[in-house]
């Protein structure tokens, strides 16, 4: 291993930086206490929002039945999974200084607030026992589930608390909302695909469900994974001075996770189904939280899921970890649809993340609230574009009204005014702002290295950069530093300076992604991590995955360079589909055309669909199929070693604060 120098001198870091890992001296590399301009910050909050309100903590507690201590889950290699001890230090009410108060208060919901839960008689929760909610519906003879969390382990755990305390049932039946994995990807903890794939079991989910799942956990699935070791504090140790919550619940289970394509869809609102002997009524909420997305009323219980579509704090319109930017107009108007449909009926509103709501009034009242929020963001942000304002000029003035802002339920824990503000300037107007200067600007290392040098060279930015963080102007220190560590990733001052001023904007962030994100930085500005291991999928995944978002997938890891001049079509016989393909490269793209044959193929092959799936995500090896007797190859096998030399393998760990390797 090489080990930087620790003077502020030039970079000495080469194109190939997988075997450069950066380390600051303990001194430097510890995580420092609050600074008086945070505690300032802090107290300011304190001073700011009604603490006295307990209704939070009095609903989050309503219903209790059960845990277990601790709430700690491993894999069967003894891997620790999820672990809520290790957030203990939330018991003490006091906030301490390197926690604005107000997360720190919604941390403690999360956190002290596990086990089972009785919603109404018949309708029953499993709360933080992952970054999501478990629900469980007593039909006539067993359990109706509602998204079965983020990794078996935390599902199976669920399942077994509820029938320890409720009483054995089978699971008859499984609804998800929609196609975030904290709410599929556990699913294996609670059922057998094979039960699903036969119809023994119902596996309902939303049109467009298994494409957007898989779109987002596949096509982009590697970034989005490593930014969400950001977002949700993955690699962040728990304490006070670092992580202590996701927000929108406890902690992200990192566990086993696996697919199960749905049995049934629902397509339109209004659509009915009885499963188990309760009935269900369906509303669609596509394209506002999740791209496939439902929420539905139980009129025998008078309780209506809201899926993730209400939670107790303003959500994101658009997710720091990555993806499509959402419409909060069409956010807002669902939840007056769910008003408009079902508010006169309902008893209880509940949701899949946090605590129900109970009374007509106060969930109405509630909902209105939640409505409200999204719409004035959205009409605020547009009303000050149509002024010629900036999308970053925009989130500086947006400020919600107190009737909405003073509410617990819509403070931004998840999502916060700034970034949705600039997520529906994107969602209309997109990146550019108009100005022509910003329509070719260079990228980040190139940038860096002329602003250093226009700026005086390396020791004055540092020099001036500590000044301004003697004065607390911690955004501006971070744009500046950022720069200079683009332009020098190994200045061991300028980085350790940029991950202190990182720590404090954490420190006082009320957005749990906020503060992950910063103390995240912080963390790799202190220590490279390392990145040899390297994105894979499931064999759960490859069994599950149809084949046409597998040539998705496919498209997407191919190199273009490499491919660039090559010409290959394969002819694909899969024996357990009654459809073949003609895959094909040129120009540098892959694709897959159905029910087509070449009548010159690089070559033929003849296997099943789950054996070219599980060859081509790299589960298993040509030689090994043809060896197992699995795979039939007519034509030229040197082809299929070279298809093979085109597709990357991303790694999981690339560095976000410092300079990516020369690709």
């Amino acid at each position: 291993m090489k080990v930087a120098s620790m003077e502020a001198s030039p970079s000495t870091r080469t194109a190939d930086m997988s075997d450069h890992l950066f380390q600051l001296p303990a001194d430097l590399a510890a995580p420092k206490p609050a600074s008086n301009h945070t505690r300032i910050a802090n107290d300011a909050v304190r001073e700011a929002l009604p603490f006295a309100d307990q209704r939070s903590f009095e609903n989050a507690s309503r219903g209790f039945i059960a845990s277990i201590d601790p709430v700690t889950f491993t894999r069967p290699d003894g891997r620790v999974t999820y672990d809520l001890s290790a957030v203990d230090f939330l018991e003490q009410d006091a906030s301490p200084d390197t926690v604005n108060p107000s997360l720190w208060r919604q941390a403690r919901l999360n956190a002290r607030h596990h086990g089972l839960y009785e919603v109404v008689d018949g309708i029953y929760q499993i709360r933080s026992f992952d970054i999501a909610n478990m629900t469980l519906i007593r039909g006539d003879r067993g359990w109706i589930l509602i998204d079965p969390l983020t990794s078996a382990e935390s599902s199976r755990a669920a399942l077994e608390l509820a029938n320890t305390h409720l009483g054995e049932r089978v699971v008859s039946a499984i609804i998800i909302t929609h196609s975030h994995a904290d709410h599929f990807a556990g699913i294996l903890g609670v059922v057998d695909p094979v039960d699903v794939e036969s119809g023994a079991v119902p596996l309902l989910a939303p049109e467009h469900f298994v494409d957007e799942a898989l779109n987002e956990n596949v096509l982009a699935g590697n970034v989005m994974n490593r930014r969400a070791t950001y977002m949700y504090g993955n690699l962040l140790p728990p304490s006070p001075t670092a992580f202590v919550t996701a927000g929108l619940g406890a902690a992200l289970s990192m566990g086993s996770t696996g697919f199960v394509v749905p049995n049934d869809t629902i397509k339109e609102t209004g659509e009915t189904r009885v499963l188990d002997g309760v009935e269900i009524e369906f509303q669609m909420t596509p394209g506002s939280e999740a791209p496939a997305e439902m929420v539905f009323y139980f009129p025998q219980f008078k309780a209506l899921c809201m899926a993730e579509i209400t939670s107790h704090h303003l959500h994101n319109v658009y997710t720091p970890r990555g993806a499509q930017v959402r419409d909060a107009l069409a956010w807002s108007s669902q939840i007056n649809e769910s008003i408009d449909r079902y508010g006169d009926r309902l008893e209880v509103q509940f949701a899949c993340h946090h605590w129900p709501v109970w009374g007509r009034e106060e969930a109405r009242e509630y909902m209105k609230k939640q409505r409200d929020m999204y719409k004035y963001i959205h009409d605020q942000t547009l009303r000050l574009a149509n002024h010629g304002y900036t999308k970053e000029e925009i989130a500086e003035q947006v400020r919600l009204p107190d009737s909405l802002g003073l509410e617990f339920s819509n403070r931004g824990y998840y999502g916060t005014v700034h970034h949705n503000a600039r997520a529906v300037y994107v969602k209309y107007l997109g990146y550019f702002d108009g100005n022509p200067a910003h329509l070719y600007p260079l990228p980040p290392v190139q940038v860096g290295k002329r602003y250093v040098d226009f700026m005086g060279g390396a020791d004055a930015v540092i020099e001036k950069s500590r000044q301004s963080y003697a004065e607390g102007d911690y955004r501006w220190v971070a744009e500046v530093l950022n720069h200079l560590v683009m332009a020098e990733p190994d200045n061991a001052a300028a980085r350790a300076l940029l991950a202190n001023t990182l720590e404090q904007l954490g420190y006082q962030s009320e957005s749990a992604p906020w503060r992950n994100f910063y103390l995240s930085g912080a963390m790799e500005l202190r220590a490279d991590t390392e990145s040899s291991a390297k994105f894979t999928a499931s064999e759960s995944m490859a069994h599950a995955m149809p084949i046409r978002n597998l040539f998705q997938a496919l498209a997407v890891r191919l190199n273009g360079p490499k491919a660039d001049g090559k010409t290959l079509h394969f002819n694909l016989h899969f024996s357990d589909l009654e459809t073949s393909y003609l895959m094909v490269i040129e120009n540098a793209v892959l694709h897959a055309f159905e029910n087509k044959q070449t009548d010159t193929p690089s070559a033929e092959l003849t296997l099943t669909s789950i054996d070219f799936k599980r060859m081509m995500l790299g589960l298993t090896t040509a030689v090994d199929l043809i060896a197992d007797g699995n795979l039939a190859l007519n034509g030229n096998l040197a082809a299929l070693a070279d298809l093979g030399s085109l597709f990357d393998q991303f790694p999981r760990r690339f560095p976000i604060v410092t300079p990516r390797p020369a690709f």
